[in-house]
């Protein structure tokens, strides 16, 4: 049995969901993997950068955590060097916010971490953007693992299908619906009800970034084109590089008429290699026919349509994922960072 210091950087809903996990696959990990963790350091804008006692028994209780951070610290660090040297990490959870334009922090909070001699996973895009070359090789010279499943599509296996799973096959290219924020407004629009009230809805099911206007305007399916580029395509696509619009500009008529002819709006991500072997993506909404590969995708479905040289097509759909599936991409990472 291994026992593991874990420290989330970020504790929003995700974080909480993750911890959550953790307590409720707690015998799983024990006598399926031989795992035992306890929580060492929890960080985020709002706490500070708390820890526990690495040198301590337990850790964090992590019920009471999950109910108040605060009430459970035993110190408080200045910063991510110091609170790294009192966590002592084996493993950090980074789940900060979304930065399209730099992906910092998070680089450099993941920098560190690696530096440490601790394992990363992240769920930030952003890092994958403007970092994942330069965090990818730090990984390697360290012996560690930078993952980061829940970047793109919950816990649908993306990253890991290709890493593991097909050797030697060249990704032509994908399309995708990455947002269930807008699933949703444009949904809610064609049910007849208003824009605003689409977008509450979506903020309620907790599916919505910190900023709603990176869904809306297409910035998060934007920054999800160019992580996916960039990992699976080894192109360092940058998110001024692909063609954008958002579903601004789309209208409740024009929705219900959409849907009436059997051929529904959707905000759909793309990116094909030309025949110049230049890149070409773009974020916008598009009418997609039930026969498309994305054509059902609808609520909080996430799905994600990929042009291979050894097969004609292969979809992965993410039915009606919630906080716990994003979570769970983040647990998978742990288990197969640490096995």
């Amino acid at each position: 049995m291994k026992q593991y210091n874990l420290c989330f950087l970020g504790f929003g809903n995700v974080g909480r969901a993750l911890a959550r996990l953790l307590i409720a696959k707690s015998a799983e990990l024990r006598e399926q993997y031989g795992i035992e963790c306890r929580v060492t350091g929890v960080a985020s804008r709002r706490l500070g950068w708390l820890t526990k006692s690495a040198n301590g028994a337990e850790g964090f209780d992590i019920p009471g955590l999950v109910a108040n951070p605060a009430s459970q610290a035993e110190a408080a660090a200045n910063n991510i060097g110091e609170w790294l040297r009192q966590a002592r990490p084996d493993v950090v959870f980074e789940t900060t916010s979304l930065n399209p334009d730099s992906g910092q922090p998070a680089i450099d909070y993941l920098r560190a971490v690696l530096e440490s001699g601790a394992h990363a996973i992240s769920a930030n895009k952003g890092a994958l953007v403007y970092g994942y070359q330069e965090l990818a090789a730090l990984a390697q010279s360290q012996g560690k693992r930078f993952l980061f499943e829940s970047a793109v599509l919950d816990s649908a296996p993306v990253f890991s299908l290709f890493r593991e799973t097909l050797p030697a096959v060249k990704l032509r290219g994908f399309s995708g619906v990455f947002s269930s924020t807008t699933n949703i407004i444009i949904e809610t629009m064609e049910a007849g009800r208003s824009f605003e009230e689409g977008l509450k809805t979506a903020q309620e099911l907790g599916v919505t970034e910190t900023d709603p206007s990176h869904d809306i305007d297409g910035w998060d399916s934007t920054v999800k084109v160019c992580a996916l580029a960039s990992v699976l395509m080894n192109i360092p696509l940058k998110p001024d590089e692909v063609n954008r619009e958002g579903i601004r500009s789309l209208t409740r008529t024009r929705v219900q008429t959409a849907r009436a002819d059997g051929k529904p709006f959707k905000l759909v991500a793309r990116a094909k290699l030309a025949t110049d072997g230049k890149l070409l993506a773009t974020v916008r909404p598009e009418q997609m026919a039930a026969s498309d590969p994305l054509g059902n995708v609808r609520g909080t479905s996430l799905a994600i349509h990929f042009e291979l040289d050894m097969m004609p097509g292969l979809t992965i759909t993410s039915h009606r994922p919630n906080l716990q599936s994003t979570a769970y991409g983040l647990l998978a990472d742990f288990i197969n960072a640490v096995r």
